[in-house]
Order: structure tokens, then C-alpha cells, then sequence
């Protein structure tokens, strides 16, 4: 039997034996923090082996010394006053092929035959613009060095996904190669008004000015774009030319220093909820054929106006931006499978594609009508065609447009040319007024218009009378 102080040296031997063993082992939530680091530096070290691998194929685009060189904005608002020579930060680009291909901006090159370029160590070459493509914001420039140059591969942004890591590597400011990173934050942005073809890639990877024309990378160091534009007063919103679109542009600008795009001849506007209703698909389901043109490829094949074109190739087509972009990734020549519904029937079109050769194919359209009055019209008439510059021969003419009515309100205009009525041709206003008169109240009417010449289509909702 132990004796009180004995006891008592026991206890506390006991109680304390835990507290000992604790301090000298170490806690859990140490060893979790000590995991979490390393995890932590695996990452960073991820990030700091991808800048060192890239950093030597990113360049300096900026004037050659001594010649005045301004973007065409610039000059535009600046005239042709000269301007001390530009420090380096002009833009950037990034060498592609080992040869001294260089993938840039074409708002970074402006109107230039020859630009300088500096090279991560320092060094200066005159740099030859072989190619460049305002349609899509892309120019390419060779440089001859001699030797082999290390370049970055271009990888598929169609396997890009919105949430993954992306690096951005130029020129802001003058500061060479700089770094940021950032996650990718959307794709297929279009409608930014930058370009004629849009398919952006939208990152948080602070870009500021002198960026345009740099890469953005993935995580493995492949190119999946090309750095081009930032909103203003923004923060984390920068936009990149994926490089599924680069491609198609670089060959052609190297071979042939210039982009030749294939031609459907068809004038194109998105659908609303009115007009998707009228044609019998959901809203955004396609885009609407609202023109087409004689003697082009459509026309050739059948396609009407009135026709929702869903597909080209197996590809969906939504927006008028994607499928003018579609066809224009053909080459004239090709041919091109184009889906399309008609009166509620699904039709496939082989039209064989040429080359594109005139400007916007969307048509200007109006605020959407409410109701079908308000309007006087009459024949055409060679005088009336001469003052409103109309080349067609047939329809009737929007004479006036009653002050205050729903017509006017809505955009429906003195000089308008009224084609069709409900999918119903019109020839004269006797056609017109004998469509118009089987007319119920709260009729929705669709209309074929023709404005400068340019066709669109629109839908108006009558009243109760």
C-alpha cells in the first residue's frame, strides 16, 4: 500500500504524462499545416517553373526607332504629328515557330511594314510584318536571327475550361515580361464590338496596356490564346483570341500574307421571342435568314429568306456572330452542309462556298414593332425607287408613318419597303390591303422589310380596336 506522498508524486506524474508526451510529439493541426505548405510550394513551384519555361518566348513589339508609328485609332484622332520616339512597351507578341514567327495584335502593328522587336536578353531585330487580319485582330511578324529562337507551342482552347489556371505574360507599361495569373473566367465572348469575329476568352490574369498581342498560357506552358483587349474601370475582365482561331488565321497570313474566307450570300439577324414564335423554333434556336442574295452560293442552293439555319457542318449555330464566324473559317470553294428549318420541316443544304467579298451581314434592325398601324403605303414607282435608292422593282412603299402610332414609336419608317405580310408576298398596296384586311384584333403580323437595301424581318402586335 502506497503512502500519501507517494500517492501524491503518482497523481502527478499521471496528470502531467499526457501534457509531456504532447509537447515532445508533434500536434495535428501542426502536421496538417506542414502538408498544407508543401502543397502550397508545389503549386508556387508549378507556377515558377511555367514563367521561367515561357518568359524567353515572349517579345517587345514597339516603332521602329526613328519612324513615327501610331495605331489606327490613334492616328485617326492624332493625325500625322510626330511623337518622340516610343519607349519600350509598345506591345507584345509571342515566337511561335523556331524560324522567328511571331503572333501578335494587329492594332499593336497598325499600318507598320517593319516594327522592333526585343528579345528577353535584350536583343533587337527589325522585324518584317508578313501578314496582318483586322477581322480578327491577328498580325504575324518574322524575324531573322540566325539561329534557332525558343518559341511556345500553341495549344486547343476548345479544350479550355472556365475555372483552370491561366498565366499572362507580357509588356504592361514599359515593364518587361511581366507575370500575372489568373483563372479563366468565360468562353465564346462575342458581341464585345473589338472585331469583326469574336470568340473571346475572358480571364481575371490582369492585362493592362502593353499586353495586347502577348500569350496567355495554360498550366503546361501551351498558348491557348492571345491577349488583345480589357474593359475600362474594370477589374479581372481581359479578353483573349483563342487559338483555334489564330491557327486558321497564321498559315494564311504567312502563305499568303493576307485571309481569304469562304461566302454563304445571306443577309442574317438573331431571333426573338416574337420572331422565333413566328417561325415555329424557340427563341435563340438558330438564326434567321432575312436576305438573300442573287447569284450567291444560298441562293444557288435554295436557301430562302424566312429559313432558321440551324447547323453547318454538325456545328450549332445561335448567334448571326457565330455563323458568320463558321463560314468564315471555310475556303471559298469548299462546301458546307447547312441545316435548316422551313414552314416546321427540318432541310439539309450542300452549298458549295466562295470567297467573301462584301462587309456586314447582319442586318440593322429596329426596335421590335407592337401592332400593324398607323401606316400609309403605295406602289412602288421608278421615281419613288430613284429618291429612296431601292433596287428592287416590287413591293410597297411606307409613304408616312402617323405621328404618335405604334409604327413610329417602334422604328417603322417613311422610305420602308414592305415585302411581305405573314410569310405572303406583296407586289402592290392591293396586296397589301387584302392581306392586312383578314387581319384579326391581337394578331401578331410578321413583316419582311427592306431598308437601304438591306432586308429584315420583324414582328408586329395589333391592338384591340
Amino acid at each position: 500500500m502506497l503512502r500519501a506522498a507517494t500517492k501524491e508524486k503518482f497523481f502527478f506524474v499521471l496528470l502531467f504524462l499526457p501534457l509531456f508526451f504532447s509537447v515532445n510529439a508533434s500536434p495535428s493541426w501542426a502536421k496538417e499545416d506542414s502538408e498544407g505548405l508543401k502543397l502550397l510550394e508545389q503549386i508556387q513551384s508549378t507556377f515558377v517553373s511555367l514563367a521561367e519555361k515561357v518568359k524567353p518566348t515572349v517579345v517587345n513589339i514597339s516603332p521602329v526607332s526613328g519612324i513615327p508609328h501610331l495605331p489606327n485609332r490613334q492616328q485617326q484622332e492624332e493625325g500625322s504629328k510626330e511623337r518622340p520616339e516610343s519607349p519600350p512597351g509598345s506591345g507584345s507578341g509571342v515566337i511561335v515557330d523556331k524560324r522567328g514567327y511571331i503572333i501578335t495584335n494587329n492594332h499593336v502593328v497598325g499600318d507598320a511594314e517593319n516594327v522592333e522587336v526585343r528579345l528577353s536578353d535584350r536583343t533587337k531585330f527589325t522585324g518584317k510584318v508578313v501578314g496582318r487580319d483586322p477581322d480578327t485582330d491577328i498580325a504575324v511578324v518574322k524575324i531573322d536571327s540566325g539561329k534557332d529562337l525558343p518559341y511556345a507551342s500553341l495549344g486547343d482552347s476548345s479544350k479550355v475550361k472556365v475555372g483552370q489556371w491561366a498565366m499572362a505574360v507580357g509588356n504592361p507599361f514599359g515593364l518587361d515580361r511581366t507575370v500575372t495569373v489568373g483563372v479563366i473566367s468565360a468562353l465564346g465572348r462575342e458581341n464585345v464590338n473589338l472585331s469583326r469575329y469574336e470568340d473571346f476568352i475572358q480571364t481575371d490574369a490582369s492585362i493592362n496596356p502593353g499586353n495586347s498581342g502577348g500569350p496567355l498560357f495554360d498550366i503546361r506552358g501551351e498558348v491557348i490564346g492571345i491577349n488583345t483587349a480589357i474593359i475600362n474601370f474594370a477589374q479581372g475582365i481581359g479578353f483573349a483570341i483563342p487559338t483555334s482561331m489564330v491557327q486558321q488565321v497564321m498559315g494564311q497570313l504567312i502563305n499568303r500574307g493576307k485571309v481569304i474566307r469562304g461566302w454563304l450570300g445571306v443577309g442574317i439577324q438573331p431571333l426573338t421571342t416574337e420572331l422565333a414564335s413566328k417561325f415555329g423554333v424557340k427563341e435563340g434556336e438558330g438564326v434567321l435568314v432575312n436576305e438573300v442574295f442573287d447569284g450567291d452560293p444560298a441562293s444557288k442552293a435554295g436557301i430562302q429568306p424566312g429559313d432558321v439555319v440551324l447547323k453547318v457542318d454538325g456545328q450549332t449555330v445561335d448567334t448571326p456572330n457565330t455563323l458568320a464566324r463558321v463560314i468564315a473559317g471555310f475556303s471559298p470553294g469548299k462546301r458546307a452542309e447547312v441545316e435548316v428549318i422551313r414552314d416546321g420541316k427540318r432541310r439539309t443544304f450542300v452549298i458549295e462556298l466562295t470567297e467573301r467579298k462584301e462587309e456586314a451581314v447582319t442586318a440593322s434592325i429596329p426596335r421590335q414593332p407592337e401592332m400593324l398601324l398607323g401606316l400609309n403605303v403605295q406602289d412602288l414607282t421608278p421615281e419613288l425607287a430613284d429618291r429612296f435608292k431601292i433596287k428592287d422593282e416590287k413591293g410597297v412603299l411606307i409613304t408616312k408613318v402617323e405621328p404618335g402610332s405604334s409604327a413610329e414609336t417602334e422604328g417603322l419608317k417613311e422610305g420602308d419597303l414592305l415585302k411581305e405580310i405573314n410569310r405572303e408576298k406583296i407586289n402592290n398596296s392591293d396586296d397589301f390591303k387584302k392581306i392586312a384586311g383578314k387581319l384579326k384584333k391581337n394578331d401578331t403580323v410578321l413583316l419582311r422589310v427592306l431598308r437601304d437595301n438591306r432586308a429584315f424581318f420583324v414582328v408586329l402586335k395589333s391592338k384591340e380596336q
